[in-house]
């Protein structure tokens, strides 16, 4: 179960990176109130699943799970450029991710 949580994590991870970015400095309310909600539910799970989960290994797969999303969201509605060696470094990423709940 605390995988799960951790994953959802991770996703919630990215959901309040990209409102941080839409909020243009906490300007506009509508992504700036995703952004609190993400960030403390992210956390919240972060914090769930290092009870039983290796601390290292929770950050590196919550950090990896946010940050590939974030940056393959990016790439698919245009705000950044998309390309073979990107992608191939986000798929890397994924596999490390996968490594270590294997390796677990």
């Amino acid at each position: 179960m605390a995988w799960v949580v951790l994953v959802v994590s991770g996703v919630l991870e990215a959901v309040w990176a990209l409102a941080l970015g839409r909020s243009e400095g906490f300007s506009r309310p509508v992504p700036t109130v995703v952004f609190g909600i993400a960030l403390v539910a992210s956390m919240a799970g972060l914090a769930t699943a290092m009870r039983t989960l290796p601390g290292g290994t929770s950050y590196a797969v919550w950090v990896g799970i946010g940050a590939a999303l974030t940056v393959t969201w990016s790439m698919v509605t245009g705000d950044e450029t998309a390309g073979v060696v990107k992608v191939l470094l986000l798929l890397g990423l994924v596999g490390c991710v996968v490594g270590l709940k294997l390796a677990h």
